[in-house]
């Protein structure tokens, strides 16, 4: 179910924050430019950059440097499955229920 990768947490979100700088950039934009825009203050655009932003602050900033559509990339739209769909017979998921060790997949288990 998880998918590992050998970048920790923090190591994506300075990534991720470089990449807003190199937005910024490409548009010829300032720190202040864009704090002024998003209507936060430059010490949180400073810390976007360095990958500290709340999740709030970052789609602000994602709007003003107009590159919030690629949020679909990022983290596309979650469909329920038609199985899931037929178990919940219309009700909506709104959490996931408690597993215990016989409810976990083993290794082998396709997951079917």
């Amino acid at each position: 179910m998880t998918r590992h990768n050998s970048k920790t947490a923090h190591a994506l979100a300075i990534e991720l924050g470089q990449r807003l700088q190199r937005a910024r950039l490409n548009l010829n934009l300032t720190q202040l430019e864009i704090a002024q825009h998003t209507g936060v203050s430059r010490k949180v655009v400073m810390n976007a950059e360095a990958g500290q932003v709340t999740l709030e602050n970052l789609i602000a900033i994602l709007m003003t440097l107009d590159l919030v559509d690629h949020l679909d990339l990022f983290l596309p739209e979650q469909l329920i499955s038609p199985i899931q769909l037929w178990k919940l017979r219309g009700k909506i998921r709104q959490r996931a229920s408690r597993k215990t060790n016989q409810n976990l997949p083993r290794d082998d288990d396709l997951g079917w």
